[in-house]
């Protein structure tokens, strides 16, 4: 499958990671690519640097992995008319950090950072998922012992069907489908508990799972 990313940071690169060891043809958007190149030196498979349009122009299905704060800033710059009727999986998170760790929210209660996304783009199908874990998680859940419960919001029945089929080939067995988009507000609010558990814990590699 053809994957576009938006994002070169920790997240965009692991996510870029996993998907190459599955076979797919990945494309990271980015403004500065000199910043990765001896990162891609590291990789193997089908990827390419490019800026954020031909990413999205690339993409069947696009993944937002940038800071929340450069959400609709980063999918603007990948074009308007490369993102009409585009899956995009949304991973950003409203996250605060002027007043240091743990961090705040500047979007919460009653609306979301996708919420905001899906009414700036529209012509996208965005999807909100796989933002309540670290990014070594995201696409290997098996790094934790059981099956553990990934999340996902949208307001498109089909782009959730396809990421669901994302999902499930990387293993994710326990997928929630809570809804509407309006409901990545309790999944972007779960960012709130992930920091006090991280600062317990001291460890990024952990998850829950929903007992029904």
């Amino acid at each position: 499958m053809n994957i576009g990313i938006l994002g070169s940071g920790m997240v965009g690169k692991a996510i870029a990671t996993a998907l190459l060891a599955k076979g797919h043809d990945v494309v990271i958007g980015t403004r500065d690519p000199g910043k990765l190149s001896g990162w891609v030196s590291s990789q193997s498979g089908n990827l390419r640097i490019a800026s954020p349009a031909d990413a999205a122009s690339h993409a069947e299905i696009l993944v937002h992995a940038t800071s929340g704060h450069a959400a609709i800033q980063a999918l603007e710059s990948a074009g308007r008319e490369n993102l009409q009727g585009k899956v995009i999986i949304d991973i950003s998170n409203p996250l605060d950090f002027s007043k240091g760790f743990p961090p705040t929210l500047f979007v919460k209660d009653d609306d979301s950072l996708a919420e905001q996304i899906q009414h700036a783009f529209p012509e996208a199908r965005i999807v909100k998922s796989l933002n309540t874990l670290t990014a070594d998680l995201m696409l290997n859940p098996q790094l934790l012992n059981g099956t553990h419960t990934i999340f996902m919001s949208g307001n498109d029945q089909d782009a959730k069907d396809q990421v669901r089929d994302l999902l499930e080939s990387f293993g994710w067995q326990d997928i929630l489908d809570l809804g509407d988009l309006s409901t990545a507000r309790g999944t972007e609010m779960y960012l709130a508990l992930w920091a006090r558990l991280y600062g317990s814990l001291r460890r990024s590699h952990f998850n829950v799972k929903v007992v029904r």
